[in-house]
Parts: C-alpha cells; structure tokens; sequence
C-alpha cells in the first residue's frame, strides 16, 4: 500500500509547488486524509498547548474519567461495547463567537494559549481551502464563501485523553465514523498512537509525527466537491499502555450555511458519471448528523436529498 501523505508546506514556495500540490490533491482523492510539516505553527506553540492539556486532564479530568467511564465501561462485559467510547473529552468554541473564557476548570494560561493557538489554526484552515480551490479549478476563496453563511464559518476544538485501556478489544477509543463538517485539523500525541483510517477496505494507521497537523476532510467538502474529494471512515484504538492526547480543531460550515455542490464541478461530470449531491441548510445536516454519527453517511446524504423540495433551496444552478 502507498506510504501516508506528508505535505512539507515549505515546498508550496519554491520550485517544488506543483509537485506539491500533486501530493495534495491525490491525498484528497485517495486517502481524504494527510499530514503536514512546516505548516507554520510555532513547535514552541505547540510544545506549550501539549504540556498544558496534559497537565489539565491529570489534574481536572483523569479521576472523573476513572469515576464515569473507567468503573463503569467494562463491567462484566464479554462481547465488544458499541454505544460508549473509551475518552475524556471537553469542547472550546472559537467562532463565531469564543466561549474559552466560559469554560470551567481552566487556568487563565491555558486559555490563552488555545486562543493563540486556535488562531494560528484558523488562519491554517484558511489557507489550506484554498489551496483545495486551486487544485478543484474554482476560484480562490470559494469553499470559504460557501462555509461563510450570515456570521462566518463554525470554528470549535474537541480536547481529547484517551488513557490506558485494560481491555482494548472489547472497546474502541472512538468509534468508526466520518466527520460532519468541512475540514479539521488534528494535533495528536507524537508517542502514543491509535488514529486509524479505513482505506481499500483494510484500517491503516495514522502515523504520530512530532509537530505535524493532521488534516482530514468532512461531509461537506464531500458534497461541495460533489464527491471528488470525500470523507474517510476513521477511529482511534484503545491502547493498554500510554494516554493518547488529541486536538481536534472543527473548521466547519456557519449553521444557516446554504451547501450544495459547486456548480462548475457538476458540469464536469460526464452524463453517465452525474450524480448530483443534494443542498441544504449546515445546520439540518448537523441535526441529523447527531443521531446517526457512527453509521454510513450515504443514508444521511439521501435523508437530505428527500427534503430538498421542502427547503425551497431553489435548484442547484449550474451555469
């Protein structure tokens, strides 16, 4: 099988550019996964916000785990447990408006370096759509003007532990599902591993690589891209030695966010190959999103497709 896709983004400055994005674009067809290096981030930014979220879940979060998931998961259980996940989890919200400062059980430097932190990140998100856009031939700042909606794009970071498990084959840290939104971002302990996607059929790793960003595509990109590009089954495996942190940055459409697939791709489409991916309101995906997160999205996909006529959307325009 190919090697995972590492992207050195210093590359997209020199001679090296159009070999680069090559690299980008079959990652995004192939794999709708990949990594970067040199993207910018500072390491000392990076080393920080690691040291602090590990800091933060000891002290805040490990013993609630131990009270909540740990005593309770595994009890008398034989057979593999497919509702509960083995992970401590909380969530920032950054746009379109932060409610760091809301946050319970956070230090005031902890929450300033995730501010910083979030910022570089959306500036990143940015910058990687189009560099999506350039390679899909739509013009520069297309995919953003569709996430926009009336007040911006949704920007938040799911902050994950996942600690030892005694019994990794009976639970999985996360469940296998694909990501709802547009593209997201992934910071990943460089130690302890346990990312994995599904592609040919077969799960592969995500490789842990000290200072990189992980990139994964979501439904939306799908739908957009009229599934060019698509999102990947992925999950985390419980591990029985080490605790895997994970940040998981969201760059996702705003909730009133009209999405649809961009029109000039449709038109590529030959007849026989035309399937039209439907439109609709972010927010209704999302809705739907929430009970059905760990099952296939192509029956979300067709849920949304049945309501279209009642959206009163208006057809998808293809000129």
């Amino acid at each position: 099988m190919a090697h995972f896709p590492v992207i050195n983004m210093e590359k997209l400055n020199g001679e090296e550019r159009g070999a680069t994005m090559e690299t980008i674009k079959d990652a995004c067809e192939n794999w709708g996964f990949f990594e970067l290096v040199n993207h910018g981030i500072p390491h000392k930014l990076m080393d920080t916000v690691e040291s602090l979220t590990k800091g933060h879940y000891k002290k805040c979060m490990e013993q609630r785990f131990k009270e909540l998931v740990a005593s309770k998961a595994l009890e008398g259980v034989q057979a593999e447990v497919t509702d509960m996940d083995w992970e401590s989890t909380f969530f920032l919200r950054h746009l379109p408006q932060s409610n760091i400062s809301e946050v319970p059980d956070l230090d005031d430097e902890y929450r300033k370096i995730m501010k910083e932190f979030a910022a570089r990140l959306e500036k990143l998100a940015e910058e990687l759509l189009d560099l999506l856009c350039e390679n899909l031939g739509l013009e520069k700042g297309y995919l953003k003007k569709a996430f926009y909606g009336s007040k911006g794009p949704n920007f938040g970071t799911k902050v994950s532990n996942y600690p030892p498990c005694p019994q990794p084959e009976l639970i999985k840290g996360l469940r296998a599902h694909t990501d709802a939104g547009g593209i997201i971002l992934l910071f990943q302990d460089d130690t302890v591993s346990g990312l994995q996607l599904l592609k040919d059929g077969q799960w592969v790793d995500v490789p842990p690589m000290r200072h990189s960003i992980v990139i994964n595509l979501g439904d939306q990109i799908e739908v957009i891209t009229n599934g060019k590009y698509k999102s990947v089954l992925h999950r985390v495996i419980a591990q029985t030695d080490g605790n895997r942190m994970s940040i998981a940055s969201f760059y996702n459409p705003g909730n009133d966010a009209v999405i649809y697939p961009a029109p000039t791709l449709v038109e590529k489409e030959t007849e026989e190959h035309k399937q039209v991916y439907p439109k609709f309101l972010f927010d209704d995906y999302m809705k739907l999103y929430a009970t059905l997160k760990f099952q296939a999205k192509e029956p979300r996909f067709e849920a949304m497709k049945t309501r279209e006529t009642d959206l009163n959307l208006g057809p998808i325009a293809t000129a």
